[in-house]
């Protein structure tokens, strides 16, 4: 694999031109005709897609209206409730709702069918279509009956990706489908594009999620496609399925890339025909020119299989070079937990060492990534005539949806599977984040999945609990549950994979699932469970602020998982302040405390009595801020608007990982005004802040200026933001003492402006 140092032109689909002095003329001579850059940028796939949806005629600043939208059961509640809040009448595009994350997590007594039951009735009123439990998982369905070639979809889960059905897809947070619920438009800078050139073909027993895991493992740490569009091109292209395509696919979203896009052939158009969609094919290429502001050239010839070790996608290693290096690999792992949590559980993986292999605890092949009848059908084959055997090794399969679940009834796989003890269940999430299948304490899962971050598999530190989760292709799980969880690679077992073909049964989900035909029917009653809560009111930016500094996290990077748990939390995801209860609680325990404690000093404001009697600590802080600043005329109530308090966090990279907005909406129920960031890690976390308030600081790295539980002044930061400042002047109160420093706040647009200065998004569009 080669990462190119600079931007690259495509030319005729099959050859690769660095931009450099000679360029111009070795395109001329390629072609017979000069090509500018700015005009080759617009050759790219991304390009018109985007162009086709872009209102502001401006594609230097986009403003894209999308032509779908999907959320699942964790999301779509707080994204309606939000909508309604702010004006919802009906819902101007397709929006489908899947029920495919709280189906079987059973916390909470009624919650999750309460909210099941939520989401049935909203697309009844306002024209929506309605995915019941263990249909489908929201990805799945939405290449089953969603994509289609030249269209952008947006979804408030991050894997939101069907390029390689010629489907831009986004993954945001809720408020960003909020705008498209209230025909708005998502605003972003036109994105880079990074062309990913394939040539060869994957080796037998190599799948997706190696060639997947191969990239992220090169492209993360470096940033390579952070928030740019990865357009998969080359003739490597055409020598993989169209299954096995969205495999490597939906993984793009751990290179932390903002979307992506494929070119699109006659095993698409057949996809599209088996799903009785023949009309939704595009045939997509680039120009005769294109120009890409990166490329990664892969050789899919080359590609082994691979295993990302805990606790991230791109800890990636060959099973080759794991079991060659076992002990110093494992001994690394084991490092990372330590300071991943704090010192507070030991993870021992090399205790699972056994006559020189590694001991797996558990299998698991799920969800958007790994439920693909491909996946499944290669796993079968593996495990013919094989056992799993009697001891700790377990093996669950869940289909990604109820079609494929009967294909693979039909032509025999389940069977297969189940003859060796493995467990074959129905479309859910659960794996992925937390909310089935957690392994024992100490437990070692292998799983065809999307991550692996720390806990979330389900563990709960606080209670002295670890277990761990690698990344592995389907195929290589198979053949570890063939070996009875000794770790195999697949191409070390001698397969003959059948390849059946696949048939799609439209009935089961004509039979089951509601879909409105976009009639809305405002007589239907809303279904509220006793657990579905509005959002409170929210005060707008202060002029002036106080913060505290209630969690320090020096982690390189903090997932969103980290910030908001998920498991058993997302029952709770339909209740704002019974939800933010959970907030960072896996990370630092004491954040929710310290929190609510300083919030006490801006609902003492809001309700017009004194902030300081309500929270005594802020006493010597306002003295040292009336001394430093006498020209600051408070008053003694400290009126609303003039003055407010709250919290913020330090965090060197936060936002990987998921999109769901709970990760700053939480901080936003418990007085959150503001993160501070070496960077972020994703646009979408930091979109997610400014939806609901927050200021999204940033600060050089090195040594801070303050430290945990240290409060900040920022003078006049209201018209800071009114007046487009880039850089933030604040104090940190060292006693009597204020220390000058500075922030950045980086580019926004008027409209993310307005929404800080409102104070969230709701209060923005209330107007």
């Amino acid at each position: 694999m080669k990462l190119y140092d600079s931007g690259v032109y495509l030319v005729n689909g099959t050859e690769l031109v660095v931009d450099d002095a000679q360029a111009a003329a070795a395109i001329k001579s390629r072609t017979g005709r000069e090509v500018t850059k700015a005009e080759a940028a617009q050759g790219t796939i991304a390009y018109g897609i985007l162009k086709d949806h872009n209102v502001s005629g401006n594609m230097d600043k986009l403003q894209i209206k999308f032509d779908k939208l999907t959320s699942h059961d964790i999301t779509f509640v707080g994204i309606i409730q939000t909508a309604r809040a702010s004006g919802l009448e009906k819902f101007p595009i397709p929006y489908v709702l899947t029920n495919c994350h709280n189906s079987l997590c059973a916390v909470g007594g009624t919650i999750n069918e309460d909210d099941h039951m939520f989401g049935l009735t909203c697309a009844k009123r306002y024209g929506g279509i309605y995915v019941p439990p263990h249909q489908a998982v929201i990805h799945q369905f939405a290449r089953e009956m969603l994509a289609a070639g030249g269209k952008m979809i947006l979804g408030s889960d991050s894997h939101t990706r069907y390029g390689a059905l010629g489907t831009m897809a986004v993954g945001e947070g809720g408020p960003e489908l909020v705008k498209q619920l209230l025909s708005k438009t998502y605003d972003i800078d036109m994105p880079g594009v990074v062309g990913v050139y394939l040539t060869g073909t994957p080796r037998k027993g190599v799948g997706p999620q190696d060639i997947a895991l191969a990239i992220i493992g090169e492209v993360f740490e470096r940033g390579y496609v952070k928030n740019k569009v990865m357009e998969f091109v080359g003739p490597g292209v055409s020598n993989m399925s169209v299954d096995y395509r969205i495999g490597v696919d939906v993984m793009t979203t751990e290179t932390t890339c903002l979307s992506s896009i494929w070119r699109t052939d006659d095993a698409v158009k057949e996809f599209y025909e088996i799903h009785g969609r023949e009309g939704d094919y595009k045939e997509l290429n680039p120009a005769a020119v294109a120009y890409y502001d990166g490329m990664i050239e892969i050789n899919l010839d080359e590609i082994k299989p691979m295993i990302a070790m805990p606790f991230h996608p791109s800890n990636t290693y060959t099973i080759e070079e794991l079991n060659a290096n076992l002990m110093d690999i494992l001994d690394d792992c084991e490092k990372r937990a330590e300071v991943s949590f704090d010192g507070a559980v030991k993870l021992d993986l090399k205790s699972k060492v056994r006559n020189g292999r590694l001991y797996v605890d558990q299998g698991i092949i799920a969800g958007c990534a790994g439920g693909g009848f491909e996946n499944i059908c290669d796993a079968a084959d593996i495990l013919k005539g094989a056992s799993i055997g009697p001891d700790e090794f377990t093996l669950s399969v869940y289909p990604a949806s109820t079609p494929i679940y009967m294909e693979l009834v039909k032509n025999g796989a389940v069977a297969t599977l189940m003859e060796t003890g493995a467990i074959v269940k129905t479309a859910f999430c659960g794996p992925c984040f937390g909310a089935g299948d957690t392994p024992a304490n100490n437990a070692f899962s292998i799983r065809h999945s999307t991550r692996n971050f720390p806990n979330r598999e389900g563990s709960k530190v606080q209670k002295g609990q670890v277990a761990s989760v690698a990344l592995m292709d389907a195929r290589s799980i198979a053949a570890t549950a063939a070996n009875k969880g000794y770790l195999t690679a697949a191409t070390d077992v001698d397969v003959d994979f059948s390849k059946p073909k696949y048939h799609f049964d439209s009935a089961i989900y004509a039979n089951r699932v509601f879909d409105s035909k976009g009639v809305a029917d405002p007589s239907v009653e809303i279904q509220f469970g006793p657990n579905i809560k509005d959002w409170p009111a929210m005060s707008a930016l202060p002029e002036n602020m106080v913060l505290k500094v209630v969690s320090e996290i020096h982690d390189p990077v903090t997932t969103t998982d980290e910030l908001i748990p998920s498991g058993e939390t997302s029952s709770f995801r339909s209740n704002p302040l019974g939800l933010a209860e959970f907030a960072l609680s896996r990370k630092d325990p004491q954040y929710v405390g310290r929190a609510k404690e300083i919030q006490k000093a801006q609902k003492a404001v809001e309700e017009g009595t004194c902030p300081v009697e309500a929270v005594e600590e802020l006493r010597p802080v306002m003295d040292a801020i009336r001394a430093a600043f006498p020209e600051k005329t408070f008053g003694e109530e400290m009126k609303p608007g003039t003055l407010g308090f709250g919290s913020t966090i330090f965090a060197v990279k936060p936002g990987d990982g998921s999109a769901r907005e709970q990760a700053a909406s939480c901080q936003k129920m418990l007085g959150g005004w503001a993160n501070i960031a070496n960077e972020y890690a994703t646009k979408r976390y930091r979109s997610n802040l400014i939806n609901w308030g927050m200021l999204p600081f940033v600060i050089p790295e090195g040594a801070l200026p303050f430290q945990n539980l240290d409060y900040l002044f920022l003078p006049d930061i209201r018209k800071a933001v009114e007046e487009k400042q880039r850089e933030i002047t604040a104090y940190v109160v060292k006693g009597s003492e204020l220390k000058e420093f500075k922030l950045g706040l980086g580019a926004m647009t008027d409209d993310e402006r307005e929404i800080i200065l409102k104070g969230c998004l709701i209060n923005y569009y209330r107007g």
